[in-house]
């Protein structure tokens, strides 16, 4: 019997947290049940009931454990970044070199498997007891339904982003006294697991909360707009190549079919409705008319305002870029500055105590930080001009790094310093609130001494934040010269104890699981790969169901495309480039890769889409500056030399097709024989 099945012979005052899990709750709530409160006394009450039910989430992971001990591959398994570590704190390098197998699942990637099948147990305990419940009434046991379902969906959500094709128990409360075979099953299909977790997320946004009921106290809770959201995502990854017939889904799961049917596990056919199915769920989230993409007011009395482009619309945003700051009101989501509370982006956030701490890995060692975390010059490439046109296309883009600014420059709150190359200048917004590169000024406000403060990282050799200043740190620094600030505030400061510095701080940091951006790039993207006309029914605002007309809109497009563009000061792409299907892909591609850089997207995008498989590991995407070597002119020079990264994670990197899935995992595989193995992986 599988290993899910074997958690529930326990008794449930054994179910224990796994030390990479989070110890909060996505609920929000300030009140745990205890896991040794007796089973028999659960549903007496509903004091009770709601304890155990709130108890539940303290199962998942933190949403925001995409660097180290992750829940997924994340971040350093995606084209964004890289390290030189090795160690098992970081699985998704494992994941790149092909090392994984079924036999070594890192101890994160497989506490996701027994942890969300714990958790879908206790979801099936509670959905069969709750009715019993005397002292709730029918509204309070339908939003306690309401939350089940949501937590089961997101329970084998999980399960289906790492393992794929899902092992799906239904309503089943699985005792301990049944023969062995009846716990051996096959899997459903890909499309059977996307549309079986869709009508779970369907079943909770009935009951569950509007976004504009919920209370300020319990905003980590998820709400009817988080349901809808997570199904726009679903259907968005359902309707692409790699699981709708495309070349990747037959070089990644052509031949492997369920043994009972010969059904595909993943589809070989393209089906075109499902990206109709992928827009309509995304307008199902827009038609709530309750989010918006944050802005911050821009202040008049700025005596050097973020610089507009002569090309971009003027007018009051969402129209254009007028009353708005650009750079605050992309860069305040994340570093802790906006409060998750108030931000009506923020489809679902919560406190992350990784994301706070990961951003450690960007500050050098001499600063008190860990270092390594690179991002490569691919990245830094994909970030727009001020002009809203690409380096190649841009006249404002220079490509000699031994072209610097020679006074300072003040854009609102960024403040380019004299010696900066100028291929950092005149960039847009993202690129300042998203990029640590050479010469960036970071100001550690709470550090609150000279040595430490105001201080320009160039990440040579011959700078305290580079290769030496990490002493005997070893791999504790950028072997690019680019580190990920998205989530750093100016404040933030690991300096404490050195020197004279106390009470240098780091600000509390919120994770954006589902933010309004997405969603709106969702919609586009499925917009845009639309052929002709499609009728499609989904769960209307009232619960009911609705049947919407779907087509290629350009209108619509542009629309939304634009209001992300405006957001960050930049202009839209041309008509021209919203007529041609294949110029708008590729746009919209690169926008998701700028939008939402270090946020957890970009593994699976690239998967999803197919690219993984010819360009993840190719040389070309892995070039940084060379960070071995001084800025200083002599025999050391060459800091300012683009060169291939030369870590032997880099060496060792390879893109498979059975790398788009974890295995899953061998002692399960044995236990049960009808349970098929992901492609390339052995039982």
């Amino acid at each position: 019997m599988n290993r899910y099945i074997k958690r529930s012979l326990f008794p449930l005052v054994a179910l224990i947290l796994v030390a990479h899990f989070s110890s909060c709750s996505f609920l929000d709530v300030d009140r745990y049940f205890e896991d040794f409160f007796p089973e028999d006394s659960i549903f007496h009450s509903k004091v009770n009931a709601e304890g155990y039910l709130f108890n539940t989430p303290t199962r998942f992971p933190d949403p925001g454990s995409i660097w180290g001990g992750s829940w997924n591959p994340g971040e350093l398994a995606s084209d964004e970044m890289t390290c030189i570590w090795e160690s098992a704190e970081f699985p998704g390098m494992m994941l790149t070199k092909g090392t994984i197998t079924e036999r070594n699942l890192p101890g994160s990637f497989n506490s996701v498997y027994t942890n969300m099948y714990s958790i879908i147990r206790r979801c099936n305990y509670m959905l069969l007891n709750v009715d019993g419940v005397k002292d709730m009434n029918t509204r309070e046991k339908q939003e306690y339904k309401g939350y089940v379902h949501f937590m089961r969906g997101y329970a084998y959500y999980h399960l289906l982003m790492n393992f794929g094709p899902c092992l799906i128990i239904g309503d089943e409360y699985l005792e301990n006294n049944r023969p062995a075979e009846e716990y051996d099953r096959e899997r459903f299909t890909y499309d059977e697991s996307v549309d079986y977790i869709v009508k779970e997320f369907e079943e909770a946004a009935k009951f569950l909360p509007h976004p504009q009921a919920q209370s300020s106290i319990r905003y980590a809770r998820p709400t009817k707009g988080a349901a809808l959201a997570l199904i726009a995502r679903l259907r968005l990854y359902q309707a692409s190549p790699l699981f709708n017939g495309g070349d990747a889904a037959k070089r990644c799961f052509g031949g492997w079919t369920r043994e009972s049917d010969g059904a595909e596990y993943v589809s070989q056919t393209y089906d075109p409705t499902k990206w109709a199915v992928a827009a309509a769920a995304a307008k199902q989230v827009i038609d709530m008319e309750y989010y918006r993409l944050h802005t911050v007011e821009a202040d008049p009395r700025e005596a050097n305002p973020w610089p507009l482009p002569d090309g971009v619309s003027k007018a009051t945003f969402p129209d254009g870029v007028g009353g708005i700051d650009p750079y605050r009101s992309f860069s305040e989501m994340f570093t802790g500055e906006s409060l998750v509370q108030n931000n009506r982006e923020y489809i679902w956030a919560m406190p992350s105590g990784n994301v706070t701490n990961y951003t450690r890995h960007s500050f050098p060692v001499y600063y008190g930080g860990w270092g390594g975390m690179s991002v490569p010059q691919r990245v830094v490439d994909c970030f727009y001009m001020i002009d809203g046109k690409s380096i190649a296309e841009s006249s404002e883009y220079e490509a000699d790094l031994t072209q610097t600014i020679t006074s300072q420059r003040v854009m609102g709150p960024v403040t380019l310093m004299a010696g900066v190359p100028k291929m950092y200048e005149n960039r847009e917004a993202r690129f300042y609130a998203s990029i640590g590169f050479p010469g960036r000024l970071w100001r550690m406000s709470s550090a609150s001494e000279g040595d430490y403060i105001n201080k320009q990282f160039w990440f040579s050799n011959d700078d305290n934040s580079g290769k030496s200043g990490a002493g005997n740190n070893v791999n504790d620094y950028s072997v690019t010269g680019y580190v990920p600030t998205k989530y750093i505030h100016d404040d933030d400061s690991y300096a404490n104890g050195k020197g004279n510095v106390k009470g240098a701080f780091v600000v509390p940091k919120s994770f954006p699981i589902i933010r309004y951006a997405e969603v709106l790039l969702e919609y586009i993207e499925a917009l845009n790969n639309i052929e002709g006309s499609h009728e499609v029914t989904v769960m209307g605002q009232d619960a009911s169901p609705v049947t919407l007309t779907v087509s290629r809109d350009i209108n619509e497009m542009q629309k939304y495309f634009n209001m992300i563009r405006y957001r960050v000061g930049l202009p839209g792409p041309d008509l021209a480039d919203y007529q041609d299907v294949q110029t708008m892909r590729q746009i919209v591609m690169n926008e998701r890769q700028v939008e939402l850089f270090n946020e957890g997207y970009r593994y699976f995008d690239t998967r999803r889409w197919g690219t993984y498989l010819t360009e993840d590991a190719k040389s070309s995407n892995w070039y940084g500056l060379n960070t071995k070597r001084d800025r200083a002119e002599g025999s050391n020079s060459g800091f300012w030399e683009l060169v291939p990264i030369d870590t032997k994670n880099i060496r060792d990197r390879i893109a498979t097709p059975k790398q788009v899935l974890l295995p899953w995992p061998h002692d399960e595989l044995i236990k049960a024989p009808k349970i098929s193995q992901n492609p390339g992986y052995e039982r």
